[in-house]
């Protein structure tokens, strides 16, 4: 690598993937983003009926603790975290004043006053630390030594087993702090796919390569591969990206993320009242599932297509790809309100011609998980 390379940061598993074959990198929280190894279809069909394992240390934690770490975590997030026990994790929004979107992290919530958030692509760690300077609460708030892997698909039952000895079992969004043969972990169930999967969240970067041949030689009889993230598998299971298919321009009802607002909690969050404001009077536009007619799309998605009915731009598809399971072109599209129905057709315009679009239900196909 050249140049400028040295001022991206690299994860404790960079050297891995470089081994394992990794033919490109994209970006994330100023991380390499080990992308893809093989040919994508060969990887998806991997994640789907065997288990893959992924490099996502790009997925940058977020620590708050101290007295009023509760009190804190619950103000940046709609969700009522009074209903998240210690060892549990949630899925989460964090909101700003008008109730756009800042970041979709996964909470882990470690004990009583000690939370991580899991963040996407934004800045969170700066985020957090502006609140924190006028909030008027005792917390601490840090990014500590902790890198995740990711090991999904239904196989990945089996390689948790085989690599702890059968001693972590966990049900969906639970976590376990633990240990490797003194490789400090935690490990939760949790993953960007539809599939069965979990994390491990490496507490010392030093034991990164090692921990990743660990993970390797347990499962290998599971027929394990190394890949990158699937973009086909989470469209197929209605999962969202950062950055992609939401940001801070989009609030939680316009992107169908509304079941993760409590605006009847306890807590008086950042965002809480625009948030009230749109609940009350609806959203002008709606982020829908859609099918595109035609075949097998030719080329990966890259950016947004405009949207158009009757000749007037009402809105854009922020990612489409090809299901190999439903033989369909499939993918999310943000339209206004009036073109949001199922059922509702439209003009998309592909880089390669006009073609037709459908509004149908999300998720495409229900996931194990």
């Amino acid at each position: 690598m050249s140049g400028v390379d040295y001022w991206i940061r690299r994860s404790p598993y960079f050297e891995a993937t470089r081994r394992a074959g990794c033919r490109r990198y994209s970006f994330a929280n100023h991380m390499y983003q080990p992308g893809s190894y093989a040919d994508p279809i060969e990887e998806y069909w991997k994640l789907v009926t065997d288990v893959t394992l992924w490099d996502v240390a790009t997925e940058r934690q977020v620590e708050i603790t101290g007295p009023d770490a509760f009190a804190f975590t619950d103000l940046l997030t709609p969700r009522d975290l009074s209903r998240c026990p210690v060892g549990r994790c949630r899925y989460t929004l964090i909101t700003a004043p008008d109730g756009g979107i800042v970041n979709d992290p996964v909470l882990l919530r470690l004990a009583e006053t000690r939370f991580w958030l899991s963040t996407s692509d934004s800045d969170l760690l700066l985020w957090a630390k502006g609140v924190a300077v006028n909030a008027g609460l005792d917390v601490a708030i840090a990014e500590p030594d902790v890198s995740p892997l990711q090991i999904q698909g239904p196989r990945s039952t089996g390689v948790i087993e085989a690599l702890f000895g059968g001693r972590v079992v966990l049900g969906r969004y639970a976590l376990v702090e633990t240990e490797l043969d003194g490789i400090p972990l935690v490990v939760s169930r949790t993953g960007w796919s539809g599939e069965i999967g979990y994390e491990l969240f490496l507490r010392d970067g030093r034991y990164g390569d090692e921990l990743w041949e660990r993970v390797l030689h347990a499962g290998a009889p599971f027929g394990i591969a190394v890949t990158g993230p699937s973009d086909i598998n989470r469209v197929e299971a209605g999962i969202l990206g950062y950055r992609c298919d939401m940001d801070l321009s989009t609030n939680p009802y316009e992107v169908g993320l509304g079941r993760l607002v409590d605006l009847d909690g306890p807590n008086d969050f950042i965002g809480k009242a625009a948030l009230e404001r749109i609940a009350a009077t609806g959203v002008r536009r709606l982020l829908v599932g859609i099918e595109i007619a035609g075949d097998e799309l030719p080329a990966p998605f890259e950016e947004p297509w405009p949207v158009t009915a009757a000749g007037e731009t009402i809105g854009a598809v922020t990612v489409a790809v090809r299901s190999p399971r439903l033989a369909r072109n499939i993918g999310y599209a943000m339209v206004s309100i009036d073109h949001a129905r199922l059922g509702s057709t439209f003009d998309v315009a592909a880089p390669w011609g006009a073609v037709a679009a459908t509004v149908v239900p999300k998720p495409f196909i229900d996931g194990s998980r």
